[in-house]
Order: C-alpha cells, then structure tokens, then sequence
C-alpha cells in the first residue's frame, strides 16, 4: 500500500484529525443497536454524547481523514494536489487501534472517517472498506460508524460499506455543478449523484426485503447526509436551499449540512472574505432547513427570485411571520397543528403538547409557558379565548423592532466563533493515548 511507514500514530492522528475539521457533515447516530454480549460498544438513536467544540461541532466521534493525501485539485479544498502541506495516511489498522483505544477510555462513542483520494477513488474505497470491516469482524466494534462513500469508487465497494456504517454520505461540495466544474475539475454532479442514488436505492430494497420478517434494515440504517460549501461561490439562499429542497424531496436525505467556506488555500477564483467566515449566514441556512424537515415549510414560502437571501437580522420563521401578518392572531385552542407550527416561539414539540392539552381544557398563556412556548416571540401572533397577552399592535415595523429589541443581532451561538475542532493532543487525552499505546 502507498501508505507511509515513517510517522508515528500520534504524528499521523494530529495531522489527519486537524485536517478533517472542515467537514461538517456528521452526526449523532440515528440508529439503536444494543450490545450483544460478545462485541464492545452500541449505538443510541437520540444521539451519542453531546459534546460539542467551540465552533458547535459535534466533537463526540473520533473525527478523521483516512488520508489527508490527494490526487484531485479542488481548488476550495486545503488538501488539493498542489498543497505544500503535511501528508500523512493511516492503515486500516491504525484506524481500529484509534477507535477501540478511545472508545474504551470513553472519549469517543463512535467514528466518523472521511478521506482524500489515495491513488484512485476505487483503491481509497477499498481501504476503507477494509478499515469497516476489521472493526466490524475482527474488533467486534458495535458503536456508530458514519463514513463517506468516495464519488468514482467501484458501486459494488460502497455497497459492501453500506452494510457496515450506520450512515453514509457523499458531499455535493458546491450547491451547482457549474461552479463545481470551474473548481473542482476531478468532480462532476453526475459522479456524486450516483453514488448517492445507489445509497437511497440500496436502503429502501433492504427495507423492504427485511419488512415481513420484522427486522431492523441492516445497510446504511441511519441513512446518508451531504455537504455543501457556502460562500466559496456566487448563488444565493434561494438558490442553496432549493438544491437542499431537491435533494430531501429525490434522494431521501437525513440531514443536508452547510458549511461556512473558510479560505485556506488562497486561490485566486475563491473570495478573500475579509470579515471571515459566513458564519450568520451558516446559522440561517441551518434554521431554514430545520424548517424545511421538521416544520413542513418549502422553499418557496422563505424565499424568491425577489427576495433571495434570508434576514440576517431576524431567523426565517420569524422573518416568514413578519410577511404574512394577515395570517395573525391565531387562536391557540382552535388552530391546527400545521397553524401552530408557524407560529414563533413554537416549536413542534410544544405544538404537538398544545394540541393534546386541549383536548381536555382550554389554555391560557400560563399553560403554554409550561409547555415549552417561548411567549416573548408568539406573544404577537397569538389569542388564547380570544384575548392577547398584552395589548399590542399588530404592525411588522413595532414587531420588528421589539423582537430585535429581545433578541442580540448575532446569535449568542455565534458569538467568538472558530474554526477550531478539538485537540486529542491536550494533556489528558495525550498521555492517556501514550499509556494505552504502550499498554
């Protein structure tokens, strides 16, 4: 293998964790699987620990590049050919002797592997592959394993993958495929779709072959996810998130993550993006699509052709609200559960409680607090037995001006943000790692 034989395994795990910090499209688990009694580790479908960086990454899988080597020349990527950067590449080994090391320290409740090319993209599958499968059979591995399926590979690899990972993605990169061939010329939209269609079809067959005798689907159980890069390129918010609206609705997505281009390799064709990262426009893209998945919005109600771009100002919901104050007040003891969900300050799990509670009394303001409704938003697009909270205008400048008079112009989230992922090279991690290494 064209793997190198003269670094340490810490030498190779500093360089090839940091190298897969902009990767953002991983997740907690979405699948159960208890342990069995003979394998080490089990995956929880709520999510694995909620650890979180200082950028709000999730930092609870040992996230990792493969190898940080390359033969495709994106030009957004720090890791492209003609990068004078440090190259390191793990060996399937390596990479069970990180996860299983960490993983009974309980630093870690699952891996996430990513990679560059190595050689081809079909010789790289492989070795992934082989990684999966020696954590799997030999290593008796039963935590969360999501990986990413390399565009080009053999399809019979990624398939044979599919039935070792709990999630599986293939990053879309750039939102459309005429930026993508001026910046990545390895990568065609026709390269990643089809992988990420053989996925969809591959989980909805073992579906259903496995439906009459009742067992949970056993490839790719916790689906697949995709990335795309904001800001590395000129389309707008319409424009992003109605490729985000395609993808959800043809290929049955999980989760579609947006990820702030960060400018590390200072290529001409790039934005310099002197303010730095689009970290608020991130977090709107974010909030737009939890809007999309969870809340039964599309597209087409945030955003036009006329108006491209969100608020970064006010979040979507309450920017939607704000356009359509002909749809207020409603009535909370009457209103449907598809009304209450437009609603700011209600979210679909107190949306959901609202219309239990109701069918036994009427509620009042003081029971919607208890149930999870933040009053300081809804209090403008609400009646409970037809009264307000307050006696208020209903007028998008007053209302404008007292949400923004509540809520800070930059989510607190957002605040002092990073691009720092965490260092398993503080000095518990460290010299935990270097006795079990010797132990």
């Amino acid at each position: 293998m064209y793997i190198q034989q003269n670094m340490s395994l810490q030498e190779k795990l500093e360089i090839l964790s940091d190298a897969a910090k902009y990767d953002v499209a991983c997740t907690s688990s979405g699948v159960d699987r208890k342990g069995n009694g003979i394998g080490m580790g089990n995956s929880i479908a709520p999510g694995i620990c909620h650890t979180f960086s200082a950028d709000g990454r999730c930092v609870s899988l040992l996230k990792i590049l493969f190898t940080n080597e390359c033969v495709f020349q994106c030009a957004y990527c720090q890791n492209n050919c003609h990068k004078d950067v440090r190259r390191a590449s793990f060996t399937p080994d390596e990479v069970c002797t990180l996860t299983m090391e960490f993983y009974r320290r309980n630093y870690i409740e699952g891996l996430f592997l990513s990679s560059g090319i190595l050689v081809n993209p079909t010789y790289t599958m492989d070795l992934i592959y082989q990684t999966l499968y020696k954590l799997r059979h030999i290593h008796h591995f039963n935590g969360y394993i999501h990986v990413k399926a390399i565009p080009g590979a053999d399809p019979e690899l990624i398939r044979q993958t599919g039935f070792l990972a709990d999630r599986m993605s293939v990053n879309l990169e750039l939102p459309t495929g005429k930026y993508l061939s001026a910046l990545a010329p390895n990568k065609s939209r026709r390269t990643i779709l089809t992988p990420m269609r053989m996925i969809q079809n591959g989980i909805e067959q073992n579906r259903q072959e496995l439906i009459p005798y009742h067992k949970e689907p056993n490839f790719v159980p916790a689906g697949q996810s995709t990335q795309m890069i904001i800001g590395a390129t000129p389309e707008n918010d319409y424009q992003i998130m109605s490729v985000a609206e395609s993808l959800y609705d043809k290929f049955e997505l999980k989760r579609v993550f947006y990820s702030a281009f960060v400018n590390t390799t200072q290529d001409s064709r790039l934005p310099m993006l002197p303010s730095g990262p689009p970290l608020l426009r991130e977090h709107r893209l974010y909030q737009a699509d939890w809007l999309l998945r969870f809340y039964h919005f599309r597209v087409s109600e945030l955003l036009s052709e006329d108006n491209p771009n969100f608020n970064l100002f006010l979040d979507p919901k309450c920017d939607w609200a704000l356009r359509h104050l002909e749809e207020f007040p409603i009535e909370i003891n009457r209103a449907s559960y598809q009304t209450l969900l437009c609603v700011p300050g209600i979210g679909y799990k107190s949306a959901s409680r609202i219309v239990k509670a109701r069918r036994m009394n009427r509620l009042d303001f003081s029971d919607l607090k208890k149930m999870g409704v933040v009053l300081r938003r809804a209090l403008y697009f609400i009646t409970c037995s037809g009264r307000m909270m307050y006696r208020t205008k209903l007028d998008a400048d007053y209302i404008c001006e007292n949400l923004l008079m509540e809520q800070q112009k930059v989510p607190r989230e957002l605040q002092g943000l990073s691009y720092q992922q965490l260092n398993f090279f503080g000095d518990d991690v460290s010299s935990d790692y270097k006795l079990a290494s010797t132990g």
